[in-house]
């Protein structure tokens, strides 16, 4: 072991030296504005004194430090760490700069090449193949799915306060039970309530989370080699394991009643068809199921874009919901005026479920939803390889730099976002937002490679607060000042997120 440690720190100090000598990096961290330049000693010394919570700290304390576009400089590594939409716009808007950073491949072991992570004429294939399981007919079909389980949801809640006085929520644990059951019953197709499995799912992607950006905080196991060597692997194998065993297991029951139903046909038929079928709920697994029988998919391409969706498609809802949720119990005006416009288009349209079509008549509500995603964007930040050089604050930027969207900065930006801090749903009003720069608000990112879900998820959104909010009245437990957040995969808090539901008579 002392061996190894000991050729970890010499092949560490021959990158430093190297990079050290590469006047091209060096020239642009002494150029452009950021942190001090951190060689070897500085670089350990300060990653050694971070934690998850002093991490996402720094970035924010960076941002209004430098109040624009900076860069950071550590053992070699030059980062762009970008928060002004001119800026952004330069990495999203075109097809360029559509690689995905290097920190993403440490996400391998967890999501494999899935359209999150893939890449080039892989990651172009696989849009391809998933587009039409998020067809507008497709998501009218699932929304029957967000009224099902947003009313149990509201069951869940009442039965809580009925009969145990359990008033105070903590809102993760139950936004994302909600969401893992609808990304499963609607892209999955396959109903959770029979399986036992979905708590533990749940808290190991806690687990891979801290583990992935704790990686991601030592350059020194960024090698396969080490990383295995020194037990970081075996200590990723305990959550992931499991992970990957639940989601197999997923596929393999929706693959069996896939070919009972006949479906295989559909690989070879008019896929139009299926979206005008009423007597079966079309699933996104059944897409890829589909493409495997045209053999454009195998079986591990499968578990990669299953395990990639199940994440995606409900960790990142379930914190938008959870910072929702509270924004609303922190503006009772706010929470009011939501109110009163479900209440009056429910009241239009009696002895329905609302369909997509009138749920997007609630346009107050919807700005109020914007309003909570700048605030508490579920992802933080993204980030991307540059694939072509370009000028930034005169200096040229090579290609393969590093490059870091920092999203929850983006729309603090107080030229775009006057009084950033404050919760104003009339900054989406068309005549404000027509004011702003197209690329200072981008809760889904933009460009070629925005998320494939966001209808998908603002219509699972608009559903449960349709039901929660004529069933509940929300007040503050967790202050907003309150909240420690840490850094993630997605936007979490250290500490519970706690609001009180009253029930409304």
């Amino acid at each position: 072991m002392l061996t190894l440690l000991l050729v970890i720190l010499l092949v560490t100090i021959f990158i430093e030296i190297y990079f050290r000598t590469r006047p091209v990096y060096v020239n642009i961290a002494r150029k452009i504005d950021g942190p001090p330049v951190l060689f070897f000693l500085q670089a350990i010394k300060f990653l050694a004194s971070l934690s998850l919570e002093s991490t996402f700290s720094h970035l924010r304390d960076y941002a209004q430090t430098f109040q624009k576009t900076y860069r950071f400089y550590a053992f070699g590594r030059l980062s762009i760490n970008v928060i002004r939409a001119k800026e952004v716009e330069i990495y999203l808007s075109a097809n360029r700069h559509m690689d995905k950073g290097q920190f993403y491949k440490f996400f391998s072991a967890f999501l494999g090449e899935g359209l999150l992570i893939s890449k080039g004429d892989k990651w172009a294939q696989r849009r391809k193949i998933l587009t039409p399981a998020f067809h507008f007919n497709i998501l009218q079909q699932f929304l029957r799915v967000f009224h099902e389980e947003s009313a149990k949801l509201v069951t869940l809640l009442d039965y809580g306060i009925e009969k145990n006085g359990q008033d105070v929520v903590n809102l993760p644990p139950i936004t994302s039970r909600f969401t893992l059951n609808t990304i499963c019953e609607t892209s999955m197709g396959v109903k959770l309530d029979s399986m036992e499995e979905p708590d533990e799912y749940r808290k190991n992607i806690y687990s891979i989370g801290k583990l992935l950006i704790s990686r991601i905080l030592k350059p020194w196991i960024y090698l396969d080699l080490p990383y295995k060597l020194l037990g970081y692997k075996r200590e990723m194998n305990r959550p992931l394991i499991p992970i990957h065993s639940f989601t197999r297991k997923i596929i393999r029951q929706r693959r069996e009643r896939f070919h009972e139903e006949g479906a295989v046909d559909f690989a070879h038929g008019d896929r139009e068809n299926v979206y005008e079928t009423k007597k079966r709920r079309y699933a996104m697994l059944d897409t890829l199921l589909a493409a495997e029988a045209d053999g454009l998919i195998d079986a591990e391409g499968i578990r990669e874009e299953v395990d990639t969706f199940m994440f995606e498609g409900h960790d990142t809802t379930s914190s938008a919901l959870t910072f929702i949720f509270l924004l609303l119990a922190h503006h009772p005006d706010v929470q009011e005026k939501v109110f009163e416009e479900i209440k009056n288009l429910v009241e239009a349209n009696p002895g329905q479920s609302l369909s997509m079509a009138q749920l997007s008549e609630l346009s107050y509500t919807d700005r109020v939803i914007k309003e909570c995603l700048r605030l508490y964007p579920p992802v933080p930040i993204i980030s991307r390889e540059t694939s072509e050089e370009f000028i930034l604050f005169g200096c040229k930027i090579p290609i393969k730099t590093m490059s870091h969207i920092h999203i929850f900065d983006l729309h603090r930006d107080p030229d775009q976002f006057p009084d950033p801090e404050t919760f104003d749903p009339d900054r989406f009003l068309p005549e404000n937002i027509e004011k702003r720069h197209p690329f200072a608000y981008v809760p889904f990112s933009a460009g070629p490679r925005n998320c494939i879900g966001q209808k998908f998820a603002l219509l699972e959104i608009k559903a449960l607060l349709k039901h929660i909010l004529l069933h509940f009245r929300l007040t503050p437990i967790t202050k907003r000042e309150d909240i420690v957040f840490i850094a993630d995969l997605v936007l979490r808090s250290r500490d519970p997120v706690r609001v009180k539901f009253h029930r409304r008579r």
